[in-house]
């Protein structure tokens, strides 16, 4: 049935355009957890990244509402906007916490985590412009939740590092927090791949 519909590819670019501003805004983090200066002038421009990410899912909002017949499901369309919104929320609220909480050293397992949210990102911006190829979409879903997996060991361990050699108890919380707000990132990342994956099989 999808194969008769009308080729409409603007939802398509779209989710290219957000994946592109996730992108950005990931290795715009990694790059500053890596190379730890200027990192006011660099949360800034993170956060001008993610005000555009939000334009962009506001516009997919309204081409939705406006639009009678989608290329797939409407709540599956809200779903992916809404998924691909919150994994660069949590990057910016990283970015952010690093000057609130006024961090000085940022634990290693940050740029780590930062480094998996990028390669997760690049996997997003394949599937989304590949959506009628579904064995390729399927394919970046496996490595999205892979990286996800990857995550959750790279956080373990950084956390086992810290609760051994931090000895404030407050900077301890500060990182603490700083590591769980990027897990999540990679965590929202495998919810736009289910997404995803939910698309695909209902085309099949």
């Amino acid at each position: 049935m999808f194969k008769l519909l009308p080729r409409d590819d603007a939802f398509e670019k779209m989710f290219a355009e957000m994946t592109g501003y996730l992108i950005e805004g990931a290795e715009l983090l990694e790059a500053t957890l890596r190379d730890y200066q200027n990192v006011e002038a660099q949360v800034i421009k993170l956060k001008q990244i993610e005000h555009r990410c939000d334009e962009a899912t506001h516009r997919v909002l309204v081409k939705l509402h406006q639009t009678f017949i989608t290329p797939f499901d409407r709540e599956d369309i809200h779903a992916l906007a809404a998924s691909l919104d919150d994994v660069l929320d949590f990057v910016y609220a990283a970015a952010e916490r690093l000057t609130t909480y006024n961090i000085q050293t940022p634990p290693p397992a940050a740029a780590e985590l930062a480094s998996i949210v990028v390669k997760q990102a690049r996997q997003l911006k394949s599937a989304v412009s590949r959506i009628e190829k579904h064995q390729d979409v399927l394919g970046c879903a496996v490595e999205i939740n892979r990286l996800e997996n990857e995550a959750d060991t790279v956080a373990r361990k950084g956390l086992g590092e810290m609760f051994r050699s931090e000895s404030d108890p407050i900077n301890l919380i500060k990182l603490k927090e700083l590591i769980e707000v990027l897990e999540t990132a990679t965590d929202k990342a495998e919810d736009a791949a289910n997404v995803l994956e939910s698309i695909v099989l209902k085309m099949a």
